[in-house]
């Protein structure tokens, strides 16, 4: 057996576990619904990930494994930014959304909700030296940073503030330290986890953002609306017999499931210093590379040369219904961002019945875009072997497809390798964007541990010391590929 043939099939027994393995297959015995539950796991306390088991956690995580218990449901959860949760909902990547959504107009009418299982209020936050802003008012011109379709930052905007998105709090708290932006507005009991946890005084809460209570639910889809009314059913029996205000109580001391439940309060999660966190998110970094970025780049770049040699050849074709479709596959593909491409596949196609799995979905799209620049990079190298070669070929009786194997390709290959190395490169820290369709690859694994311990510097040089190893060692097998051909270069 070939070394070609071995890696051939490691990467397929590779891909097909991650696809469906044993891991993530649901007992068949089990008749309980699996229901998909979307959620950040980087906005504590409600979701996110407990330093020391690295098990998803948070209140919003038991009260939605306490009504699954009481409604029948098996749950999966999907971890995902906040603002591709409600794209996620729509295209029925998840099935219900627990990460603490506040009621407004637009949602009502959008989507089905549940019976209010959260009462908050929001709160701005501003700079511990700055007493300028002492009320919603006092926004208008000024910049705040917010996840974007968030109910506070629709309260923001229609105070007069510019919105600056990020993804979560921990990432809008370290904006306003650094003075690049005046004030965030946001819910009170995540501000308090905020301060208890980092004991931070740099920034403090200034003002309430609303005298009105918020109210947060659990959403579903406008068409799953027997589920909600499980869902329902389940909140008011754990309302009644006191669970839920038990859940609430060990959180934050106070009954946040009920209107006026106590002033909540929170200890935080305990600080860990920079080692601390690095030692802790080292492996699950490791197993994130191992087990999804490099086999994204493999299949995505192997897919994607196959298909570039495809469209190479017919934009060079003589034949124009072969020629014209090519290029304009190129042309799409080279003139649109490669997150827009990620967002029409995995959000859009569904809306047209084309539905693939996250992995897959990344798949796709990262070929089809090496695919649009790589063709290029094989047609320009094709283009310079001279012509001569390919008259001599077919003086001695060789076929198109004799000459192009024998004698064009292999000159191309040599021409090809340098551009194919760097789309290759690309490619590897292109694969960071995958966490837009809920795959947990390297820098997501990055971005949970950074808005848990707000490490951001520290952790996202870890995960680009990693992606610099891997392209390193890239390079390194370039250069000797490119010293074997050199032995065929006259």
């Amino acid at each position: 057996m070939s070394r070609a043939v071995r890696w051939s099939m490691a990467l397929a027994v590779l891909l097909t576990l991650l696809l469906g393995g044993p891991a993530t297959a649901m007992p068949a015995e089990q008749d309980d619904p699996v229901l998909r539950v979307g959620t950040e796991g980087t906005y504590p306390p409600f979701t996110y990930r407990d330093p020391d088991t690295d098990e998803l956690t948070g209140y919003d995580i038991e009260v939605i494994e306490a009504v699954a218990e009481r409604a029948g449901w098996r749950l999966e959860f999907v971890e995902t930014q906040f603002d591709a949760i409600f794209p996620a909902l729509d295209a029925g990547r998840v099935d219900i959304i627990a990460n603490q959504v506040s009621i407004n107009p637009e949602r009502e009418a959008r989507y089905a909700l549940s019976e209010p299982y959260t009462y908050s209020r929001g709160v701005i936050v501003t700079r511990s030296d700055d007493d300028s802003i002492q009320s919603l008012a006092d926004l208008e011109g000024k910049t705040t940073a917010q996840s974007s379709t968030t109910n506070w930052a629709a309260i923001a905007r229609e105070a007069g503030a510019k919105v600056e998105t990020v993804e979560g709090f921990a990432q809008a708290a370290e904006l306003l330290v650094q003075g690049r932006v005046d004030a965030i507005v946001n819910d009170n009991i995540a501000v308090l986890d905020y301060l208890a946890t980092t004991g931070s005084d740099a920034v403090k809460i200034a003002a309430d953002a609303d005298q009105e209570t918020s109210e947060q639910v659990l959403v579903f889809r406008q068409d799953e609306g027997a589920l909600r009314d499980e869902a329902d059913r389940a909140l008011n029996s754990l309302r009644e017999d006191g669970s839920l205000s038990e859940i609430s109580d060990s959180y934050f001391g106070a009954d946040v499931s009920i209107e006026d439940g106590g002033e909540a309060t929170t200890e935080g999660r305990g600080g860990r210093s920079t080692w601390d966190v690095l030692r802790a998110e080292a492996w699950p970094m490791t197993l994130a590379l191992l087990k999804v970025t490099i086999p994204l780049t493999a299949a995505s770049f192997v897919l994607g040369l196959i298909l570039a040699l495809g469209v190479a050849l017919a934009r060079i074709s003589r034949t124009r219904w072969l020629s014209w479709p090519a290029g304009a596959f190129v042309s799409i593909i080279r003139g649109t961002p490669l997150l827009l491409q990620l967002f029409v596949v995995f959000y859009g196609l569904p809306q047209l019945g084309l539905t693939f799995d996250r992995f897959p979905a990344a798949v796709a799209t990262f070929s089809l875009n090496v695919a649009g620049y790589a063709a290029e990079i094989i047609r320009s190298s094709i283009l310079a072997v001279p012509r001569g070669q390919t008259e001599a070929a077919r003086t001695i009786g060789l076929d198109y497809r004799q000459t192009l194997r024998r004698i064009i390709l292999p000159q191309a290959l040599r021409t090809a390798v340098p551009p194919l190395s760097n789309s290759l490169l690309s490619l590897v820290k292109d694969t960071s964007l995958a966490s837009v369709l809920l795959v947990t690859d390297l820098f997501r694994v990055a971005q949970v541990a950074a808005g848990e311990s707000n490490e951001f510097l520290a952790l996202y040089a870890f995960a680009g010391l990693y992606y610099w190893i891997v392209c390193w060692l890239l390079s390194r097998a370039q250069h000797r590929l490119e010293r074997r051909l050199d032995r065929y270069v006259t």
